[in-house]
């Protein structure tokens, strides 16, 4: 979708600043529904909520088959939004699989959990370049037939997923605090600043690439979605040393790691327009973004208690894709009227306000306990 959603957009839209639309409103969907999806949750359990979701992800592409034979810019934007519903739930991926193991444990639920969208590294760009030709009649309606097949799929998986264990330790079971008192915490700020600057530059920038490297540069779907998929990778294989790193070095150091990977990012994209060039901008950019996204859900684990977690999830989830919706929104019409090299200068203030509110609440009380709460558990 993220490789095809511009492109599609594109051929449909008779105005290109607005390609990316789709995609946009797709991340808007996302904020949207994001607390919905955290309190139905809630009532339901994780296991139905994500089966229901991939039901809705399986209808919204072949809604997008329909919009493609129709030609219809306003039925895509609609199949999108349908889409974003179902992504608004498998966010919340990484925080059941916090629910199920020990506190110490966290980080590497967290990180390990996204490991499995490396397989979509490699299917995702397959899909996208061999399914537009699977349909002579309707443009990339093979790969959105194969995407509702493999959600079909993953809804039935879901509906044997055992139940969250929400392991919770002596000092969560007090009462739920007032959610002002939750979220004024300078710990849950920076936590939250982590993910919304981590998604929302990465949504800026991985959205408007496909623009910039096919509609732009003329570059092929192939290096495109090749690009796409060093992106991909980059985003999620950290994830196989983030949780360790994280135990080892400190949730606010490797937080700090990732906002200098996507410094790296800018620096990269300011220097050409090769594919080398897009490739190692967008590899830094899923890096950083991992670092930062896992960093600042691990971070988050440690500002509620379980009966809080719901409330606490729902503002951050509102707020990071709130960020990545209106990152989204901004990235076609910046490529359209102010280019590549003006995308690439955006993040530079962004990151160096993350990174100085990263140092000063490395001495929070919080932060303290936990780690001596840690120290006191491997001894």
């Amino acid at each position: 979708m993220v490789t095809l959603g511009g492109i599609i957009g594109s051929s449909l839209s008779t105005n290109k600043a607005f390609a990316t639309l789709p995609l946009s409103m797709m991340v808007v969907a996302v904020a949207a529904t994001t607390i919905p999806a955290t309190m139905l949750m809630r009532k339901v359990g994780r296991r139905r909520g994500f089966a229901m979701s991939s039901v809705c992800a399986a209808t919204a592409v072949l809604v997008a088959v329909l919009a493609l034979r129709q030609s219809s810019f306003l039925l895509f934007i609609i199949a999108t939004m349908m889409f974003g519903v179902n992504m608004a739930f498998t966010q919340q991926y990484r925080y059941a699989a916090a629910e199920s193991v020990p506190p110490k444990y966290v980080a590497r639920a967290v990180s390990f959990v996204l490991i499995g969208s490396i397989g979509g590294a490699f299917v995702g760009p397959i899909l996208a370049t061999r399914g537009q030709a699977w349909s002579a009649s309707i443009p990339y309606a093979g790969t959105m037939f194969a995407l509702s097949a493999l959600f079909v799929l993953q809804a039935v998986l879901f509906l044997f997923m055992e139940a969250t264990r929400e392991n919770a330790g002596p000092d969560e079971l007090r009462e739920q605090r007032p959610l002002i008192e939750i979220v004024s915490q300078p710990v849950f700020i920076v936590a939250v600043l982590g993910g919304t600057v981590g998604y929302g530059l990465m949504t800026l920038i991985m959205t408007a690439t496909p623009l910039s490297m096919h509609i732009n540069d003329g570059y092929s779907i192939e290096q495109t979605a090749s690009v796409i998929r060093a992106h991909v990778l980059g985003m999620y294989v950290p994830s196989l040393a983030a949780g360790f790193l994280i135990e080892k070095v400190g949730v606010t150091r490797l937080m700090f790691v990732g906002a200098f990977g996507l410094l790296v990012t800018s620096i990269i994209g300011l220097q050409g327009h090769s594919v080398m060039h897009y490739w190692w901008a967008l590899v830094m950019l899923g890096v950083g973004w991992n670092f930062l996204f896992v960093g600042g859900t691990t971070l988050l684990t440690y500002t509620y208690s379980i009966k809080e977690r719901f409330r606490a999830q729902a503002v951050n989830e509102f707020l990071v894709f709130g960020t990545a919706a209106t990152a989204s929104l901004l990235a076609g019409t910046v490529m359209f009227y102010f280019g590549w090299s003006t995308l690439m200068l955006i993040p530079i203030p962004i990151l160096i306000a993350i990174c100085v509110a990263l140092v000063l609440v490395r001495k929070d009380p919080l932060l303290s306990r936990r780690a001596s709460a840690a120290a006191a558990r491997h001894q």
